[in-house]
């Protein structure tokens, strides 16, 4: 019964904050109360505690605007009330692709984003052994400049990591690459086995098709098996819920055994 008291108390707290003045407009553009953009929303997203106490921390629009704006280039200037829906997608694009890249340590200079990339890294079966009888491993995913690991899993063949890394997605993007790395305490970590991943079946069936939301549950796309990729089975790029996902399950390549089970999901930033 605590528990859910205090879930009850932060969410009362949130609200309240979301009733605050400097709340009821756009944090982009400044327009009053704002009902086009599509990418987060505070009261139907599920909000970890964490998440809550933070928001809470934060305060408002005013003051994490001072905070996340403080160090934007000259030459992205912030949209006003009367800018046009194309600047201010424009700014949000680079704005939140700016903020993603900045937990990755990743170089976001001029380069515009068209989507962020969920990854779900599940777990891996039957992987390499690089210690004594077994491997501690976890993942690195790398796309561009941009790098996001999972935990280290102590001693299993079979990890089950479960975790969702974040990842933003340039116009000019390549493969997405998947390695796993035995975490080693006394000297480098060993290569386990990686794979490639191609973000185009994801990216072009979601761009053909439009707004996910006014889609009903179906598949829009396919990656086919092939010998020139590390597809265990072909991999459906579906439409489930409003979203676009793809599951995906893959044979380290360069290793003598192991698969790692993926799913993904794309969020385009000019819906």
């Amino acid at each position: 019964m605590s528990g859910r008291h205090d879930a009850s108390a932060k969410m009362a707290k949130l609200k309240e904050l979301l009733h605050r003045s400097e709340n009821r407009i756009c944090a982009d553009c400044s327009a009053p109360d704002p009902k086009w953009a599509q990418v987060l929303s505070v009261t139907l997203d599920q909000w970890s505690d964490n998440e809550i106490d933070n928001m809470i921390e934060v305060g408002g629009n005013s003051h994490a605007n001072a905070i996340y704006e403080a160090f934007l280039p000259q030459n992205h200037s912030k949209p006003h009330p009367d800018s046009t829906q194309e600047e201010r997608e424009k700014f949000i694009r680079y704005f939140l692709a700016l903020l993603i890249c900045s937990t990755f340590k990743c170089k976001v200079g001029m380069v515009e984003f068209i989507g962020i990339l969920n990854v779900k890294v599940k777990g891996g079966t039957n992987l390499a052994i690089r210690d004594m009888s077994s491997s501690d491993p976890y993942v690195v995913l790398t796309l561009g400049q941009q790098k996001a690991q999972t935990s280290v899993i102590k001693a299993s063949l079979n990890p089950v990591w479960n975790e969702e890394l974040k990842l933003s997605v340039p116009q000019q993007y390549g493969p997405l690459k998947l390695q796993v790395f035995d975490h080693d305490m006394l000297s480098k970590d060993d290569l386990m086995g990686e794979a490639e991943i191609d973000l185009q079946p994801m990216i072009n069936a979601a761009a053909a098709f439009g707004d996910p939301e006014l889609l009903g549950d179906r598949q829009i796309g396919r990656w086919l098996k092939s010998g020139d990729n590390a597809l265990v089975r072909d991999s459906a790029v579906l439409v489930a819920g409003g979203e676009v996902r793809q599951e995906l399950a893959l044979k380290l390549l360069f290793t003598e055994s192991g698969e790692v089970e993926l799913e993904m999901q794309w969020i385009p930033l000019n819906m």
